[in-house]
C-alpha cells in the first residue's frame, strides 16, 4: 500500500504540473488586457501544489524511516492539500470552464484556469483521492 500511495501521488504531481503549467502559460500569474483575470488566487494554486510537494517528502521520508508519526504528518498536510484542491475544483466547475453565459455577452473572455483540459483535471483529482485513501490505509497499518 505504501508504495501504491508513492506512485498515485508522483502520478498526481505530475498532472498537477501539467495543470499548473497550463495555467501559467495562460496568464494565470499575471491580469491580461481582455481576459478575465484567475479565479484562482496564486496563494491558492502555487500553496495547493507547494504543500502536496511537501507532504510528498515526509511521504517519503517515512518510507525510508518508517516511523507512523511521519505517516500521519503526510495524511495531515494531505488533508490541508485536498481542501485547497477542492476549493480550486469547486471555483472551476462553477465557473462554466469559460463558456459565455447570459445574453450580454460581448465577446469570448478566458481566465487562465479556463485552458485546463476537463480530462487532466479529473485524472488528476482521481490520482488525488487515491492517494489520500491509499495514506489513509498505510497510516492505520502502521498505527497497529
Amino acid at each position: 500500500m505504501k508504495f501504491a500511495a508513492l506512485a498515485t501521488w508522483v502520478l498526481a504531481a505530475l498532472m498537477g504540473g501539467y495543470l499548473l503549467a497550463t495555467w501559467i502559460a495562460n496568464g494565470g500569474l499575471r491580469p491580461r488586457s481582455g481576459d478575465r483575470p484567475s479565479r484562482f488566487a496564486p496563494q491558492l494554486i502555487l500553496g495547493h501544489g507547494g504543500l502536496a510537494a511537501a507532504g510528498l517528502a515526509v511521504w517519503v521520508t517515512y518510507l525510508f524511516l518508517r516511523r507512523p508519526a511521519l505517516a500521519w504528518s503526510a495524511l495531515g498536510v494531505l488533508a490541508v492539500v485536498a481542501t485547497l484542491g477542492a476549493t480550486m475544483f469547486g471555483l472551476w466547475l462553477r465557473a462554466g470552464h469559460g463558456q459565455p453565459r447570459g445574453r450580454h455577452i460581448a465577446g469570448p473572455q478566458h481566465a487562465a484556469e479556463d485552458h485546463f483540459p476537463p480530462p487532466a483535471v479529473l485524472v488528476h483529482g482521481l490520482f488525488a483521492v487515491s492517494t489520500v485513501g491509499l495514506v489513509l490505509v498505510t497510516a492505520l497499518q502502521a498505527a497497529r
